[in-house]
């Protein structure tokens, strides 16, 4: 590995993927390493007009024994070439070639024993496929999903059967633009230069974002409706969102403490469906990146990430926790409740017997 654009002690390493029909493809793998390491890491999956700098979530991990790893997917932030149609994708399964060999990476190369994911938005989306198809593997053990891009933030009639109208006509045309809002508002919410805290990379994460193509709306759209007909995820899960969903065209403060780009009703409705343990997790004044909101709700969150990963996903070796036996497989209680059982039978039909001969 070489050091990554954010300095020591980042490093990053190239992942090769071969051609696709607009040349070279590659994606990009960053590597934090903790300073007491625990054999366990934790692999972070970037939105739509993204990529990893969040370096305060790595420092929660690293600071707690995980090795922190993140993935700039192919076209996207670190990935992207000059070639490329920045954030193109016409499949979601085009980005599981990575997943695979970060993952691969990480457990075989790097030797951990516990992975958890973490993602974002289309990320999020990404990942929940992703580990739909790799279950029963052990591949994971954890899933963090910050905000999933489960559904389109648009009225039932424009999301259903106009946005296939319109995908059926432009089908041929993929890399066709569609009009589109911006996410001006949420960029400016976000950037220094405007009304937020962060500073980031804009060739990679440009406030306006990129412009959206059809094939990738397909692509999404297929995605989204395998994930809603059910998946079947065997990690557990931690679904997190905003308590809001901000609807409006013109700048107001509440974009800062809204889910200006989804709507969070969605992500609570499809949730249950990933697989048998979900937790849902929601955070009043939390923004679309959780991790990005104000300072004491993104506090509110990692302490809540904190003690779901506890929960779920304790360091290997730790002592499975000690189930008291049930009462009817212990050694002479067994006898007892048969006879008690066996009493209030008896004065069941006694009760009956007497209830017999009065009507008589």
């Amino acid at each position: 590995m070489e050091t990554d654009v954010l300095g020591w002690p980042y490093e990053r390493h190239t992942i090769e993927l071969g051609s696709d029909d607009e040349g070279p493809v590659v994606a990009t793998l960053v590597r934090r390493r903790a300073e007491t390491p625990t054999r366990r890491a934790v692999l972070h999956v970037h939105g739509f007009v993204d990529y990893f700098f969040q370096t305060h979530l790595a420092d929660f991990f690293v600071e707690r024994g995980w090795d922190f790893y993140a993935l700039d997917l192919r076209k996207y932030g670190r990935s992207l070439l000059p070639h490329q149609t920045p954030n193109f994708a016409r499949s979601m399964t085009d980005y599981f070639p990575e997943l695979d060999e970060a993952a691969r990476i990480i457990r075989e190369q790097d030797g951990h024993d516990q992975l958890l994911v973490s993602a974002h938005s289309t990320g999020g989306l990404i990942t929940s496929l992703w580990a739909h198809c790799r279950r029963e593997r052990g591949t994971i053990d954890g899933l963090f999903l910050n905000s999933p891009f489960f559904d389109f933030n648009l009225p039932w009639l424009m999301r259903r059967p106009l946005m296939s109208m319109v995908l059926a006509v432009t089908g041929r045309q993929p890399y066709r633009t569609m009009p589109a809002a911006s996410l001006g508002l949420y960029g400016k919410s976000l950037h220094a230069d405007h009304h937020g805290e962060w500073t980031y990379d804009l060739a990679w994460k440009p406030i306006l974002g990129f412009p959206v193509r059809m094939g990738w709306l397909e692509a999404i759209r297929r995605g989204q409706r395998k994930l809603r007909s059910g998946l079947a995820i065997d990690a557990p899960v931690l679904v997190a969102c905003s308590t809001r969903t901000f609807r409006g065209r013109e700048w107001h403060d509440d974009v800062r403490v809204t889910d200006a780009v989804l709507d969070v009703e969605h992500i609570a409705r499809w949730a249950p469906g990933l697989g048998p343990r979900v937790t849902i997790a929601r955070f009043d004044g939390g923004m679309h990146d959780l991790t990005l909101s104000g300072k004491d709700v993104r506090a509110e969150v990692f302490r809540e990430l904190g003690r779901w990963v506890d929960a779920f996903l304790p360091a290997p070796g730790t002592p499975e926790v000690d189930v008291p036996p049930a009462p009817e497989d212990q050694a002479g209680i067994a006898t007892v409740l048969e006879a008690a059982e066996a009493a209030v039978e008896e004065i069941a039909a006694d009760e009956a017997d007497d209830k017999s001969g009065t009507t008589a």
